[in-house]
């Protein structure tokens, strides 16, 4: 039983560590679509670039040995159901610094994180982001990204084309 369970642990950490390796260190994944988002706060609006995850392959693989984010750019991680509050993100075969923003069905920001790399030598021994709240996004951009740009737990994420021209 021992060895079956190493067994089954070894082809997990070989798949997530050969499904991380397939990402370029600094481009997107290549099937991902790239959306134009804007997170509106009481002050100001922060345009956005965010690759979408829907799949959950996809989001398995989410930043993965990404060496470089461009400021402006991150990954939107979309669920068909709402995800409760222990659900969170492993950092594991993440190379960069990242803060992570849990968003409720209607775009708001329920919490904001900031999530420590985790390289693959480190392996199964990386922390998890649990959110805290309910969720159906999450957001992850550059560490610092949110606090930098004024947008806080109650601002929102707009998608939909021209969210991000002032009115």
């Amino acid at each position: 039983m021992k060895k079956r369970l190493r067994a089954s642990a070894a082809c997990v950490l070989l798949s997530v560590s050969v499904s991380g390796c397939a990402a370029n260190s600094s481009t997107p994944q290549a099937e991902l679509p790239i959306e134009r988002a804007c997170f509106v706060t009481d002050e100001v609006r922060v345009p956005v670039l965010l690759e979408v995850a829907r799949k959950p392959e996809q989001r398995q693989t989410g930043l993965m040995a990404r060496t470089s984010l461009p400021a402006d750019q991150g990954m939107m991680f979309v669920y068909p159901s709402t995800q409760q509050p222990d659900r969170g993100f492993w950092m594991y075969n993440t190379l960069l610094e990242l803060d992570i923003a849990y968003l409720n069905e209607t775009g708001t920001i329920s919490a904001i994180r900031r999530m420590t790399p985790c390289p693959p030598a480190q392996g199964f021994d990386c922390p998890t982001y649990p959110a805290g709240v309910p969720f159906t996004y999450a957001v992850e951009m550059n560490a610092g990204f949110f606090e930098k740009h004024g947008v806080e737990v109650g601002d929102k994420l707009m998608v939909q084309k021209n969210q991000c021209n002032p009115e």
